[in-house]
């Protein structure tokens, strides 16, 4: 990895890589194929394209989720944190757009999350905490046309995420359990649980305000308009 990727040797949190200049150029170029990618192969309602108003429209449910997300209301000491609903952002795609425009939304800012503020020990743990993780919110699209659609989705998309992080905790991250005397499944669950529950507490009691939801529910129709941009 010494191309894409340097070694980092810290004796207090143990080593980890650092991404060099071709690793954060070879990241924005995948990026960018599964966005082309998308574009080509992925919908809304069975339709191969992306419009130009889908492809907008997610392009600002991410920009606003990587803001909100450097907006730490309770930063914790191992990683992780909660945030300003910055999933919720996420979670909007595939609310707008369906489960296929949900995880392409939610993978690429996976990829996003990784240029930005990258962590990496190891390939399966990149893939797991960033990749699978984040592209999890993006099952937010399975209740995109049911009734209470926005908040079901939103809780599946944070269990999705929940379920690869506290997977990452105990296999990567396991060994800090035994300072607090806990097995590795107990910590991750309940280290990962922590941050990503409260934050899903205060985003579904913001969710459950009238003025907001009526708001969502216009811009979502709005992104479904067939005609304009």
């Amino acid at each position: 990895m010494s191309f894409f990727a340097k070694e980092i040797i810290d004796d207090e949190w143990g080593n980890y890589f650092e991404l060099t200049g071709a690793g954060y150029g070879a990241l924005v170029a995948i990026m960018i194929l599964i966005l082309l990618i998308g574009c080509v192969f992925s919908g809304r309602d069975g339709k191969k394209k992306v419009s130009a108003r889908q492809l907008a429209f997610s392009a600002m449910a991410m920009a606003l989720a990587m803001v909100t997300s450097m907006i730490k209301l309770i930063d914790m000491p191992m990683g992780g944190s909660v945030t300003l609903c910055s999933m919720l952002f996420i979670c909007l795609t595939g609310y707008m757009f369906g489960l296929r425009g949900g995880l392409l939304s939610a993978v690429a800012y996976g990829f996003l999350q990784l240029v930005v503020d990258p962590y990496i020990i190891s390939i399966p743990q990149m893939l797991t905490d960033y990749l699978l993780a984040f592209g999890a919110l993006g099952l937010s699209g399975v209740f995109s046309n049911k009734k209470h659609g926005l908040v079901l989705g939103y809780l599946l998309g944070v269990l999705g995420r929940y379920f690869f992080t506290f997977l990452s905790g105990m296999i990567f991250f396991g060994s800090y359990g035994s300072s607090f005397h806990m097995s590795a499944p107990v910590y991750s669950l309940v280290y990962n649980g922590a941050y990503l529950g409260l934050e899903a507490l205060v985003t579904v009691a913001v969710l459950m305000l009238p003025p907001v939801n009526h708001g969502i529910k216009k811009i979502k129709a709005m992104a479904a308009e067939p005609n304009g941009v």
